[in-house]
């Protein structure tokens, strides 16, 4: 018989799905936006990448202060004040008119997600921890569908002639409404139950600073081989395999969707074979199907090779943040934001990397770097520390919210 979470956990999966979904959902309209918001500010090409540099680095600051801030705050708190951070922010890009006062935007709107990120990260284990099953796949999954939403609404609204500004402030304006009408749903960390189960958590609480830069590692590198995979799937079928570019659009897309349906369905795998050999088997097949659609000479085979590379990285980097979120309670927050933090350096990395090693190769022989790492990610992955057994309805921080 299926063993069934307490209501108020149930309550709590719901409100951090849509967190992710929101944050998807922003983050997906801002992209669909940026050419507009390129031609309003006058800036070129180059000012933009720039900026987006800006962006990312300033989401990384806010990844490192969130981290703290939900161990010092707790989660009820930062997630919905980060939420209605990302929602004001939102609105900034729409109206900037230099590129000063875009970039000043941006790196509020970076501070912001990278903040959301970490938190909402950080409650989803929580939740986690009050079910009989694994549950983090699926908030990842819902991140997708948000950034999914976005793009159809983004180009609803861009086919409609709708202002930037106004498409970017309502969408802000339903952030913060979303953020704090979900907030009193959410969890806060039971510390005591994670004392009362010290002799499980031992092995894996002893040396969490030092076991966290190796999750951070494997994140480096899974995250490094979606960075890529967003950046340059098109662009390989496009230059390597001489399509057209509407055609070019299937490799991402074909990565995309895998990515969604295995996120999906990783958390009933995890349950059965458990974390370490989704990152293990799961980095193998990546690092596989990367290869097949490299040396691949035709469309259908090349998509079976983005298909069973987004496939394998689906449920990889999930189990590395619950493991992070896992190997100390009370500073759950501040070593998860490494983990996302690090990850989070490499999917910005891999794109620029790939594009340097394409100077002295073709495109489809660069994509040998995230091939390696894949396959290091298959080998390292016993590094991860096996989850402790968790009781749905057990966990008091639960009960204390009825």
């Amino acid at each position: 018989m299926t063993q069934l979470a307490p209501p108020r956990a149930r309550a709590a999966r719901v409100a951090t799905w849509i967190y992710f979904t929101l944050n998807g959902f922003c983050v997906g309209l801002w992209v669909v936006h940026i050419p507009n918001v390129e031609r309003a500010t006058g800036i070129a090409h180059s000012t933009l990448g720039l900026l987006l540099l800006l962006l990312g680095g300033s989401a990384f600051v806010g990844m490192q202060v969130g981290g703290a801030l939900a161990d010092r705050l707790g989660q009820r708190k930062l997630v919905p004040a980060a939420g209605v951070l990302m929602g004001c922010a939102l609105v900034g890009p729409g109206l900037a008119d230099s590129w000063w006062t875009l970039g000043l935007s941006l790196i509020a709107f970076g501070f912001a997600n990278g903040t959301i990120d970490v938190g909402m990260n950080a409650q989803a284990v929580v939740v986690e921890r009050t079910y009989p099953r694994p549950i983090m796949a699926a908030f990842h999954a819902m991140w997708s569908i948000g950034g999914a939403a976005a793009a159809l609404a983004g180009a609803a609204l861009l086919g409609a002639g709708v202002p930037t500004a106004v498409s970017l402030g309502t969408c802000g304006a339903a952030a913060v409404v979303v953020s704090l009408a979900t907030a009193r749903f959410l969890l806060e960390p039971d510390h005591h139950h994670s004392e009362s189960s010290s002799a499980e958590r031992t092995p894996r609480s002893a040396a969490p600073r030092r076991l966290v830069w190796f999750l951070g590692g494997l994140a480096f590198a899974l995250m490094l081989a979606e960075g890529v995979a967003a950046d340059w799937a098109a662009l390989h079928f496009k230059d390597i395999l001489d399509t057209s570019a509407s055609t070019a659009a299937f490799a991402f897309g074909s990565f995309s969707v895998a990515m969604t349906v295995g996120r999906f369905a990783t958390d009933r795998v995890a349950a059965i074979i458990g974390p370490v050999a989704i990152v293990r088997y799961g980095a193998a097949l990546a690092a596989v199907g990367l290869t097949i659609a490299s040396v691949s000479p035709t469309v259908p085979l090349a998509l079976v090779g983005w298909t069973l590379f987004g496939l394998g990285l689906s449920g990889g980097v999930p189990q590395l943040f619950t493991a992070a979120g896992n190997l100390d309670t009370r500073s759950a927050g501040t070593l998860m934001a490494r983990v996302v933090g690090l990850g989070y350096v490499g999917m910005l990395a891999g794109p620029a990397l790939v594009g340097g090693l394409t100077h002295w190769m073709p495109l489809n022989v660069a994509f040998a770097l995230p091939v390696v790492l894949c396959a290091l990610a298959a080998v390292f992955a016993y590094v991860m520390p096996k989850p402790a057994p968790v009781r749905a309805g057990t966990n008091p921080a639960v009960d204390s919210l009825d």
